[in-house]
């Protein structure tokens, strides 16, 4: 079963907002006293608390799902909704948080440092916070937000100030285990080392930390072994000890050769932009077992060699702790050394400038895209994405309000300026969003008018006729039915039709009667 965890995935939903009420103020003799719905309650927070007292990520591990409560409604008489609970997550010190796309959020590397990994919802207004001078009594209330829903990435980087690397078996978990109270496992076999060991070591007056890693051997880097997984915990390391095994029985093997292959090793691990790479640091040089006569013999050979390229070499024996004073007092100098840079390196850090939001940035933008009847217009933007969530398109004042918020934002005119007309397809958030018809109000589409500048032709067009209009008219329809009345007489006289009454004359003329003329006689 794992026992060290340093890299987990955190699928995290933050609770959501409560929705407003609608409710209207109900007492004697005054049925209709006013709203006094209430607001509803926000979401619980999740929130990464760096805790010293953490050493792993285990627990996130066999449980990576993580929640907080939601929001409470709001309610009638002013009652508003109560507020989800916020829920920490402690981490240990040195968690690096990542989101989903694996960018860096926070470096973790301070006590009791927080961040709000997961904000929740936003509760919404209810009808008696929306009501103004304009808008008296609203048969609306504003929607509780959605809090967050995803996934982020944390990965453990140990805070020691010196790092313990060499060769499997090399007796790095014996050093450390001399020089703290850490009690690593140890045993005769390569790879005993599993996951990283942190101690705690005194020297005068200086407390350090040694960091213990799995150990590496050639072609680590391409991931022979346990390969270079483990060396981020190295990364925040002051100095570098190489603890190299003077009496290993393996043929081919020397104290050189093995710092050799370990300095190839650590020059092809990548570290973090901005900080120092791991060959350029602070090395020492621990030739160990020294209390075997073949490795007290090894040790004093090859002692020269190594400080002839510029390393502090010391002899030591893990087993009868010789040599290991000297040790500690050269690696508590060398670390408040690093300690010194480092604070000066940060007073030297240029200042933190936060800069206000510029007057004319709106929180939106208006993105064109083509479709197949045409253009589509997406809005993208803190404000119009929350406001669409906060709206109950059911109610159609409640729509009615969402559109005065937009339009007071200068989204009409900014769909205007990208070339959107009235009918377009507009898109609020990203995705499948919100649709809408665009129809255009009076003030955003003033410039749309061909009339001269101050002007707007659909105010100053009259639509009532004068009395010359309306004269002309007239006679034009008299003169009409006079050349209508003209033309029938004309035919009639040609012969071309004749009336009821012509007709009937013209059958007693000839000798019929009218029931002949209609095909009928007496006897029928």
């Amino acid at each position: 079963m794992a026992t060290f965890v340093d890299h987990v995935t955190l699928h995290l939903r933050a609770g959501n907002g409560g929705n407003g009420c609608v409710s209207v103020k109900r007492e004697k003799f005054k049925p209709l006293a006013g709203p006094d719905g209430g607001n509803g309650g926000s979401g619980g927070d999740l929130v990464l608390v760096a805790d010293p007292n953490t050493t792993t990520l285990l627990g996130y591990h066999r449980s990576p799902h993580r929640s907080s409560d939601n929001g409470g409604p709001g309610m009638g008489d002013h009652r508003n909704g109560y507020n989800g609970e916020m829920r920490e997550l402690m981490v240990p010190l040195g968690t690096v948080v990542k989101d989903a796309e694996g960018n860096e959020l926070l470096d973790m590397n301070e006590p009791g440092l927080r961040l709000i990994v997961a904000p929740g919802g936003q509760g919404g207004l209810g009808n008696a916070a929306l009501a103004s001078t304009k808008r008296k009594a609203p048969g609306f209330a504003l929607l509780g937000t959605l809090g967050f829903e995803g996934s982020v990435y944390l990965e453990l980087k140990t805070v020691a100030d010196v790092a313990l690397v060499g060769y499997p078996s090399a007796g790095k978990s014996s050093l450390i285990a001399a020089m703290s109270a850490a009690r690593p496992k140890i045993a005769d076999y390569p790879f005993t080392t599993l996951h990283p060991n942190l101690g705690v070591v005194e020297s005068g007056e200086t407390r350090y930390t040694i960091a213990d890693v799995p150990g590496l051997i050639e072609g680590a880097s391409e991931g022979k072994g346990l390969g270079l997984e483990f060396l981020r915990h190295v990364e925040r390391c002051t100095a570098l000890l190489h603890v190299l095994d003077c009496a290993t029985l393996e043929p081919g093997r020397d104290p050189i050769s093995d710092l050799d292959v370990i300095l190839g090793e650590l020059s092809a691990y990548p570290v973090p932009e901005g900080q120092k790479p791991l060959l350029e640091r602070a090395q020492l040089i621990a030739l160990n077992k020294i209390d075997v006569p073949e490795g007290r013999e090894l040790a004093a050979f090859v002692k020269a060699d190594l400080e002839a390229r510029g390393y502090r070499v010391f002899e030591i024996s893990s087993v009868t702790h010789e040599g290991l004073k000297q040790l500690s007092y050269s690696l508590a100098e060398t670390v408040e050394k690093g300690r010194i840079e480092t604070a000066a390196a940060e007073a030297r850090k240029p200042r933190i400038i936060i800069r206000p939001k510029a007057v004319d940035d709106g929180g939106f933008t208006v993105r064109v895209e083509g479709g197949s009847f045409g253009n589509i217009y997406r809005i993208l933007g803190a404000k119009p994405e929350r406001w669409i969530q906060q709206t109950d398109f059911t109610n159609d004042e409640a729509i009615g309000f969402l559109a005065d918020r937009l339009a007071k934002l200068g989204v009409e005119n900014e769909l205007y300026k990208a070339g959107a007309i009235a009918g377009s397809t507009v898109i609020i958030g990203p995705g499948h969003g919100v649709v809408f018809d665009w129809e255009p109000t009076l003030t955003s589409t003033a410039e749309l008018i061909t009339a001269p500048r101050g002007t707007d032709t659909r105010i100053d067009e009259s639509k009532r006729r004068t009395s010359n209009e309306r004269r002309e008219a007239y006679f034009g329809r008299m003169d009409a039915k006079a050349s209508a009345r003209a033309e029938m007489v004309r035919e009639r006289e040609a012969g071309m039709w004749q009336t009821g009454e012509e007709e009937q004359n013209e059958d007693v003329r000839s000798g019929g009667t009218p029931a002949e003329t209609n095909g009928t006689t007496k006897e029928d």
